[in-house]
């Protein structure tokens, strides 16, 4: 069974883009510090499932020349029906079904990437095994919220954590014996 991760920033009251969709606060606090951890994750990965708005924002604002995640099999879920692109697969399918078929098949981890209904309704479903969260050193005030109301607690175990540039990333595994949404 391949674990699914979310692997994603944000900010420190807790939200992944502002009123207006925006990333541009995305960085740290420019001290000179930085450490590559990116490089360290993706190499877990080979597929990345993400909703409609993260891959606009991603091939059209933050790389609209290059997919950035070429030679991951990626998966974007939403009811538009896209121009066709290589490697890339726009599905209507339910979110939770489409990541528990990609769970139990063959391959490396399943990278969640975004957006917040996404994760929120993985999460209702107990389909996340590891979160990946970087905390960007800024309050937003409003925006997207990353985390949003469940039916119950999801008790968390923290694995690892490393902070540079103002950045605190914190890893977390869903805890042994917790009880767990599915319950």
């Amino acid at each position: 069974m391949r674990n699914v991760v979310l692997y994603i920033a944000m900010s420190l009251d807790g939200y992944i883009a502002d009123a207006n969709g925006g990333v541009d606060w995305l960085g740290g606090q420019g001290d000179g510090e930085t450490e590559d951890t990116y490089s360290e994750f993706i190499r877990r990965v080979d597929t990345v499932v993400m909703g409609w708005n993260t891959y606009r924002q991603i091939s059209q604002e933050l790389s609209p020349d290059v997919w950035v995640y070429e030679g991951l099999q990626s998966y974007v879920v939403t009811h538009r029906t896209p121009t066709r692109r290589k490697g890339i697969t726009f599905t209507a399918d339910d979110p939770v079904k489409l990541v528990r078929r990609l769970r139990e098949g063959e391959g490396k981890d399943v990278w969640i990437c975004g957006g917040a209904s996404l994760v929120r309704q993985l999460m209702e479903a107990d389909l996340i095994d590891e979160f990946y969260l970087s905390v960007i050193p800024t309050v937003l005030g409003g925006g997207i919220r990353l985390f949003g109301d469940l039916s119950r607690p999801l008790p968390l175990r923290l694995v690892r954590t490393r902070t540079y540039d103002g950045i605190a990333e914190l890893v977390y595994v869903r805890r042994e014996g917790g009880e767990s949404l599915k319950s």
